[in-house]
């Protein structure tokens, strides 16, 4: 039957061919109905009636969302929904336009409702609805329309729903076809019972792996992004010790940051279960989390929070949503699980800020913010002496000083390693602090039985913790374990897949294995990362290099240089190769030009071996050679499989290098 569809703009709204019947929460487009979820709808309501102008996100969540907490993963399922109904496209929108980290704005011109009639159902026929067999019922409302199976016992089959379950479908199915009830409404009700008797029949898939991303600040001032920042990697920490859940580590997970969420995606991409998202406002000494756990399968919220606190309570605020997001995992925790998660390295709030600060500046792992992240560091000691995990972290950051030859290793990794020590002797159980020490032990200490120990012990406490396998992989190819360190820089990059040092090492793994190929390959896959990530450079150039393409390797290795002359390596391997390709008066420039750097700044004398390695002068690569050896350089335990070097195996003087080395 028709009625004339004609009424005022505060009942229904109309552009292009879509009709928006809000008394009846109904929407038509091209004269057909669309399904859109009641959230969905409230969105494009509210859009619509602040058409023209961006809605923010924020604005958004407190008018549609009042009731319960939820993160943009919801906003941005409900824009999706409505784009999906609509026919919509986010990258050339005629409808709903996306404004960059600040919200939506709907488009489309409103006309007057049009004079011809359009196909609705009566109120009559909205009354009748199909006779169901006992124990079913079909629920209707304004808002929603839900199909509920009584208490029937059920018995799974192959395909997934049981015998029962294909019989109530086969008989909702007639009841409807006999049914005068609208068209739409019984393809609605089929499409909802299906969908939920096969849900309740097959039950819900457990998450075995999760991802963290990146809380955003809501907090205008970056400044404060140390904390938004630190509260996601504490949630990693603490969730990745515990037992049948593997967490994304933090390099993979910060790949995200800034980024519009689409948890499906996330998951995908990540091959995992659920992603846990939110936002940190910081308001004062008021401190304010919003989180939402997504499943990666279908998009849905499994569990959403809001959690206001004193920034004093911060300790208590990371256990309590660790602790609810295990119980909603249904993890099965025991005693010493539930100690993990409520660990607190300190009781001091500003303790913690700057450790958290020190972190940040530490990510970027250049020499400047090393430098700071150390100062950090240091402050959170002086205000609280115990706090090992800052001793940790200052640990790492001299480590990584020494590693990257912005500091000379005599200097570097004495204080690494005596930080270290430090805290362990307050907490024994830090990985972090067995890892760095696994690094110390294998690049100055030269101690490989000390090095075994500390890999034994950090994969004890946490199996999941990539570094740890970084680090043991690197010290794996010294010692000519080639598979070995294959298979655990592997495992690293399963568990930070986006890692650039992670994807670059194993370039490193496969050219010190001298498979020169499985290199390159690996260096381009960094590269599509990161086109700028110099370790990649350097090593798809050494690459070329065995393989005797010079050309390639000069233009990799110059274009390193160019974009980092500070760092000796590149300027070290480019004059190796001049030298080797017969270009000897430009591999003596480099030489010279190196010897210059080093009045003003550490440059490592195993980096200007090998240059006269390259030149076939022996006498004065073995003269670096031995500087290098005294100077404790970390690239001197490479001796043994550095392709660069092998011009040098049959003299006695490198045997007698490599025996010192142990």
């Amino acid at each position: 039957m028709k009625e004339n569809s004609k009424q005022s703009n505060g009942s229904s709204y109309y552009f292009d061919d879509v009709v928006i019947e809000r008394g009846n929460f109904r929407v038509l487009k091209g004269g057909q109905p669309k399904a859109l979820t009641p959230r969905s709808f409230d969105v494009l309501i509210y859009l619509i009636e602040q058409r023209g102008s961006v809605v923010e996100k924020q604005e958004l969540f407190e008018q549609i969302w009042k009731e319960t907490f939820v993160t943009d993963n919801a906003l941005m399922r409900a824009v999706k929904d409505i784009r999906r109904e609509l026919g919509d496209d986010a990258g050339a929108p005629r409808y709903i336009e996306t404004v960059h980290k600040r919200g939506y704005r709907f488009i489309a011109q409103l006309k007057d409702a049009p004079n011809e009639d359009l196909e609705f159902e009566t109120e009559a026929e909205r009354s009748e609805s199909p006779k169901l067999s006992e124990g079913e019922t079909v629920t209707t409302s304004s808002r929603q329309a839900t199909v509920e199976t009584a208490n029937q016992p059920t018995t799974q089959t192959d395909a997934g729903t049981s015998p029962e379950t294909t019989s109530s479908i086969k008989n909702l199915v007639a009841k409807i076809k006999e049914s005068k009830a609208s068209a739409v409404f019984a393809l609605v009700a089929l499409v909802i019972a299906v969908a939920s008797i096969i849900y309740l029949g097959r039950g819900e898939k457990a998450i075995h792996s999760l991802a963290v991303l990146p809380l955003e600040s809501a907090n205008a001032d970056t400044n404060r992004e140390y904390m938004s920042d630190g509260i996601t990697e504490s949630l990693i920490n603490s969730l990745s010790q515990l037992p049948d859940l593997k967490v994304i580590a933090r390099t993979t997970s910060f790949r995200y940051k800034g980024q519009q969420i689409d948890a499906q995606k996330v998951g995908r991409d990540l091959h995992v279960d659920a992603v846990l998202t939110g936002r940190v406002i910081q308001q004062g000494e008021n401190l304010i989390i919003q989180a939402e756990l997504t499943n990666a399968a279908d998009g849905s919220q499994l569990w959403g929070k809001r959690f206001s606190r004193r920034l004093a309570d911060i300790f208590s605020l990371q256990e309590e949503i660790a602790k609810e997001i295990s119980e909603k995992l249904q993890l099965k925790l025991t005693g010493e699980d539930e100690k993990r998660l409520a660990k607190r390295y300190t009781e001091n709030t500003e303790a913690y800020r700057l450790y958290l600060t020190g972190r940040y500046f530490w990510s970027k792992r250049t020499t400047e913010g090393l430098n700071k992240s150390i100062a950090y560091y240091q402050q959170a000691i002086y205000k609280d002496p115990n706090y090992a995990l800052a001793y940790a972290g200052l640990a790492d950051s001299y480590a990584v000083l020494a590693i990257n030859s912005d500091a000379p290793p005599r200097e570097s990794f004495p204080q690494a390693k005596a930080a270290a020590i430090k805290a362990l002797e307050l907490d024994d159980t830090l990985v972090e602090a067995h890892a760095t020490m696994l690094q110390i032990k294998a690049e100055y200490d030269w101690d490989w039985s000390g090095v075994e120990k500390e890999y034994r012990r950090a994969v004890e406490l946490n199996p999941n913790y990539p570094t740890t396998h970084l680090y043991y992989s690197i010290y794996l190819i010294k010692i000519g374990r080639h598979e070995e360190a294959v298979a655990e820089i592997k495992r690293a990059h399963e568990l930070d897949p986006f890692s650039l040092i992670i994807n670059a090492v194993v370039g490193r793994v496969f050219f010190f294995a001298r498979r020169y190929d499985e290199a390159i390959e690996a260096c381009y896959k960094t590269l599509e990362l990161d086109p700028n990530f110099l370790a990649a450079h350097l090593f798809l150039g050494r690459a070329y290099k065995e393989k005797k393409m010079y050309e390639q390797a000069v233009a990799e290795l110059s274009n390193a240089r160019d974009a980092a002359r500070d760092v000796s390596e590149t300027t070290s391997l480019l004059g190796y190769v001049y030298a080797v390709s017969g270009k000897r008066d430009e591999a003596k420039k480099i030489l010279n030009e190196m010897k210059e750097m080093s009045k003003h700044r550490y440059v490592p004398p195993y980096n200007i071996a090998m240059v006269y390695a390259g030149l076939g002068e022996k006498d004065q690569a073995f003269e670096w050679l031995e500087k290098a050896y005294e100077d404790r350089n970390q690239q001197f335990t490479l001796l043994n499989i550095a392709p660069e070097f092998d011009s040098l195996r049959s003299d006695p003087r490198f045997t007698g290098l490599l025996r010192r080395i142990g």
